[in-house]
């Protein structure tokens, strides 16, 4: 599962391949914690992660939700910039 990117300890990754299913999501894992949260939505779909974690990833994701989006339909995969 490539890694799209990491800020604060928290890694950002989405996997490819037909075995993925909707809603298009993406993987943050921070230490113990792994959650998979919809791209759409910013909903934590499976999994959790504590609420400072989930609100830098929500940050995060409402910067980068058109290029996430585009990366998840064309599955061509590119690095995203962190969180600043």
């Amino acid at each position: 599962m490539p890694m799209i990117t990491s800020f604060y300890g928290i890694i950002i990754k989405m996997y490819f391949g037909s075995s993925e299913h909707n809603p298009p999501h993406i993987h943050a894992i921070y230490g113990e914690y792994i959650g998979i949260i919809d791209i759409n939505t910013g909903a934590i779909i499976e999994g959790d992660l504590p609420n400072r974690a989930k609100a830098l990833v929500k940050e995060w994701l409402s910067l980068y939700k058109s290029e996430l989006l585009n990366i998840w339909n064309t599955q061509h995969f590119k690095q995203l910039p962190p969180l600043k």
